[in-house]
């Protein structure tokens, strides 16, 4: 984001009529968007706030096939046959990038390195026996994988897989050449319009929060967490944020590579080029992952940092922090395809896990075959409606949903921090029960209050606040929103409602929110 011009598309301000609306501007919409121009059809683009900007304009953007332990877990649930197609669509992904790149000549720092998932313990048997089988399990799924005892990182580690020819690149100077070739080929591009509503047929229409619609024969949902509840697949997926810090590194001191491991409160670690002088790269390290709307971001901020100026003592201060989010699937394999049982014309990417740019890729090409009324040998394996592994996924889908009504019955019963707004710290946020409504609300550091609804607009959840980020974020589904309400992420698509509080009820500084002396408005 710090290293690429902001983008200016107009917003959707008239009605329009296209062969296929995407719905979401990050590598996944922008990916299949792109194809489906190249091949000949008419489509608009529809992104809520600005293109490449969301989920994808904070990825630490990896193109690797190597998914920390996917392969032996899908031979033991899903079959070899499983592993092997994931193996193939994955690869089949990366090779697609690295075309792209080829034929419109983009500069976007694409890098060949080799991939490694490691054990953070030496002398951890179980670590290593773990990845000796996804070793073999990856190797027999066609990939070059082989297990390994030493790395290129600073430290000893209990073992490693290797692939080798992956690769690392910058995500925005990559789409935004992707967006403009898609322009050429006739696309249209709709930023700060968000899609509020889908109504299925033929042709499909989709709306925007300002009444403006646009007509298609398709309609494809990649918004990173589905806004449309239809398919149920909410229940089917868990959000889950991860910190991430980068500071400038000596080049000499480069580990050469990119690195994963589940341990240690989960660890990944590249580098990126930094600088003019070519001394430096910026090292970039991404852990710490919490349920949005739960834990302490600020003191997992300092773990995480502290981690990386212990393991890699060269590296200078840290230059860079930031979070990113992302939905995995409970059976482990991205939803990619008719968005449900019913579906016709409307299709839907998500659950990539953290592994973003090759299954953006991928749902790229996928979709655009099965709008073209083609079906690779490996769609099944994504298909969204998939019935074959519903046993196997039993226990992450009741552990998902455990959580779920957790936070949605819990949240509800439990006290609160403050038992009034005027213990509300400066600089800090809390949901309070006033007129009893629960309200969330923010004190900034001159005072002002701004107090919103606590419940979340998707599915009524009670929201917490993140100090760390300044957001009211939802532990149920992953929709954030900043101090006033507005939308930051999906799936819900409305803001919080605005809420003015009594004098008697701020006692210090000034209130936001709706009329004057109304008190709490319902939520």
């Amino acid at each position: 984001m710090d290293t690429c011009p902001a983008t200016t598309h107009p917003c959707l301000d008239t009605a329009v009529e296209v062969d296929v609306a995407v719905v979401g501007g990050g590598i996944a919409g922008l990916s299949t968007a792109w194809e489906l121009a190249r091949a000949g059809h008419r489509v608009a683009v529809l992104e809520a706030d600005r293109i490449a900007a969301g989920v994808t304009g904070y990825t630490t953007a990896k193109v690797s096939v190597l998914h920390t332990l996917v392969y032996d877990r899908l031979r033991r649930t899903r079959g070899p046959d499983a592993a092997r197609l994931y193996a193939r669509s994955q690869q089949g992904a990366l090779d697609r990038l690295r075309e792209i790149v080829a034929e419109l000549d983009i500069d976007c720092d694409l890098e060949q390195c080799s991939s490694f998932t490691y054990a953070a313990q030496p002398g951890d048997a179980e670590g290593e026996k773990a990845l000796r089988a996804e070793a073999k399990a990856a190797a027999e799924a066609g990939l070059r994988a082989t297990y390994v005892e030493e790395t290129g990182l600073p430290f000893a580690v209990g073992g490693a897989v290797r692939v080798a020819d992956q690769a690392q690149f910058h995500p925005r100077k990559y789409l935004l050449a992707l967006a403009e070739d898609f322009r050429r080929l006739g696309g249209v591009i709709y930023e700060r319009t968000r899609v509020t509503d889908l109504s299925e047929g033929s042709p499909c229409k989709v709306t925007a929060e300002s009444g403006h619609t646009v007509t298609a024969q398709h309609v494809v949902v990649a918004t990173h967490y589905p806004i449309f509840d239809r398919a149920l697949l909410f229940s089917r997926l868990t959000p889950s944020r991860e910190l991430v810090v980068a500071a400038p590194l000596p080049v000499a001191d480069d580990p050469g590579g990119m690195y994963i491991t589940e341990d240690e409160g989960k660890r990944s670690v590249r580098t990126a080029p930094y600088g003019d002088d070519g001394s430096q790269r910026l090292l970039i390290v991404t852990g710490e992952g919490f349920t949005p709307g739960t834990g302490d971001p600020a003191a997992s901020f300092a773990r995480l940092d502290a981690w990386l100026h212990e393991r890699f003592p060269t590296a200078g201060p840290t230059t860079y922090r930031w979070a990113a989010q992302d939905n995995s699937s409970t059976d482990t394999v991205p939803l990619i395809g008719p968005l449900h049982k019913g579906s016709r014309h409307t299709y839907v990417a998500t659950g990539f896990g953290g592994w973003g740019m090759t299954n953006g890729v991928l749902a790229g090409q996928l979709l655009t075959s099965l709008i073209a009324g083609e079906s690779p040998d490996w769609a099944d394996l994504y298909d969204p409606r998939r019935l074959k592994s519903v046993a196997k996924e039993a226990s992450g889908f009741l552990t998902a949903q455990a959580k779920v009504a957790k936070h949605f019955v819990g949240d509800r019963l439990a006290t609160g921090h403050v038992d009034s707004v005027a213990e509300i710290a400066p600089g800090s946020g809390a949901v309070v029960r006033v007129d009893g409504e629960r309200c969330a609300v923010y004190r900034d550091p001159d005072g002002t209050t701004h107090a919103v609804s606590a419940r979340c607009t998707h599915l009524g959840c009670l929201v917490a606040f993140n100090e760390a980020e300044t957001s009211w974020e939802c532990p149920c589904h992953g929709s954030r929103f900043d101090v006033e309400g507005a939308v930051l992420q999906g799936p819900a698509v409305r803001p919080l409602e605005g809420v003015r509080l009594h004098a008697d009820q701020d006692k210090e500084g000034k209130s936001t929110g709706g009329d004057a002396g109304e008190g709490v408005k319902p939520s």
